[in-house]
């Protein structure tokens, strides 16, 4: 799957069930594959019919680079050291962690702390969806 795709060409290369969520003729929606129980655990953003961005909340994945849920901002720092942008989180004491990816300005990852340091949610993707705090809320 690449960024930019369709929403068909995006399930056609996942090769598995998704399932989608959201209402039928909104711009924005998640597709989740067959196995996840729900979006917080993993799923894919389409926005305006393009694939824009995935996310999780689940330890049992790793992010390019390394990172992982449960990881602290130290560890985090030294993966992606030279490259991590810091803000506050929106809603905790937390800090969201963005890195650009090195090959396209436009695509970045963020990572999610609470407010001892520890990593509790990641997600990749292209700008502006990438930094939506609230998903398509």
């Amino acid at each position: 799957m690449r960024f930019g795709m369709t929403a068909a060409e995006a399930t056609t290369a996942w090769a598995g069930e998704l399932t989608r969520s959201g209402s039928d003729g909104e711009p924005c929606y998640y597709l989740t594959p067959k196995w996840v129980r729900n979006s917080a655990e993993f799923a894919f953003m389409v926005e305006d019919d393009r694939f824009v961005r995935y996310s999780t909340g689940s330890a049992k994945f790793t992010a390019p680079g390394g990172g992982k849920i449960g990881m602290t901002t130290a560890q985090i720092d030294a993966l992606y050291a030279g490259r991590i942008e810091r803000m506050p989180h929106k809603y905790t004491d937390g800090q969201y962690l963005r890195i650009k990816d090195s090959d396209d300005a436009k695509r970045a990852m963020l990572f999610e702390t609470n407010a001892a340091g520890v990593v509790t949610e990641w997600r990749a993707g292209v700008a502006p969806q990438v930094d939506y705090v609230e998903g398509c809320s």
